[in-house]
């Protein structure tokens, strides 16, 4: 690194009321960074007095101390105000976080230094219309989710790409993510991994029937609108978030948010592929260690 970035110094703290160890390596964190002279908060992720703060530009840095899901709710609050991240993972699988709770001196002590750089990630926005009336908005880090609810049966999904009609899916669902979602649910979903600096869409088809069975990257800049034919339940779920009921005829536009996360990284930007292989030689979230 040719020179030292320069330091934050107003810094956000923001734990998973889920982990109670977590507050109390917050405070440990809290105590660190104010010995360096640091000007410190922290409080439950959820914790909407501290959220407001982050809104109002007060910090130039969240610490979002949790697993996967912490970090997604870190990005929804912090990307609209381009506030970057640094996750200490307490879960899991931690695929999002750059460090481990047992190392987050060495982390921090490198961020006092300057010694880190920053990694852009694309954002969707999800909106969902109905009757042509603009009925909810989202930004989304992972994935927009759009299909059946809680009857196991198939819907149809009239998909278009630019305008452009696509095909009808019979399937479960459909799934657009980002390049960060697609080492969530889309993967699961058989959906290719994609490296987290590009800002393309990926849409993949959740148990299709007689339908287009392949995922399909789209162009940087496409959009995708999808449009619910069911005479029953639907559904529609941002980011693994409890899903919302939709109704036929409902539509779902999604195309690249104008907003971007930002991780910071202490990794070399190779880490992507060393984490990735790592993690799929031995997934954290089993609780099996191979």
């Amino acid at each position: 690194m040719s020179s030292p970035n320069p330091p934050f110094k107003h810094i956000a703290l923001i734990w998973n009321s889920g982990l109670p160890e977590a507050a109390t390596e917050s405070g440990e964190i809290a105590a660190f960074l104010e010995k360096a002279n640091l000007s410190v908060a922290q409080g439950r992720v959820n914790d909407s007095a501290l959220r407001d703060r982050i809104e109002q530009h007060e910090f130039n840095l969240v610490i979002a101390l949790g697993g996967d899901g912490t970090m997604l709710r870190a990005g929804h609050l912090c990307g609209p105000v381009q506030v970057p991240i640094l996750g200490v993972n307490m879960g899991r699988l931690g695929f999002l976080m750059e460090t481990e709770r047992k190392d987050w001196r060495k982390r921090l002590t490198q961020l006092l230094a300057g010694e880190y750089w920053l990694e852009k990630r694309m954002m969707l926005r999800a909106e969902l219309w109905h009757a042509e009336q603009l009925a909810g908005a989202w930004n989304v880090l992972n994935e927009v989710f759009v299909g059946r609810g809680e009857q196991v049966r198939p819907v149809h999904l009239s998909t278009y790409l630019d305008d452009t009609f696509l095909t009808t899916y019979v399937a479960d669902g459909l799934i657009a993510a980002t390049p960060t979602g697609s080492t969530a649910y889309a993967l699961a979903a058989g959906g290719p991994i994609l490296p987290p600096e590009l800002r393309n869409i990926l849409i993949v088809p959740v148990a299709p029937h007689l339908s287009i069975d392949r995922a399909i990257v789209l162009a940087e800049g496409s959009s995708v609108s999808i449009t619910v034919g069911t005479p029953h339940q639907a559904a529609i779920s941002i980011d693994g978030q409890p899903p919302l009921a939709i109704a036929d005829g409902d539509c779902v536009r999604v195309s690249a948010s104008g907003d971007t996360v930002c991780f910071v990284r202490f990794q070399d930007p190779g880490y992507f592929y060393r984490n990735l292989t790592s993690h799929m030689n031995q997934n954290p979230s089993t609780g099996i260690s191979r």
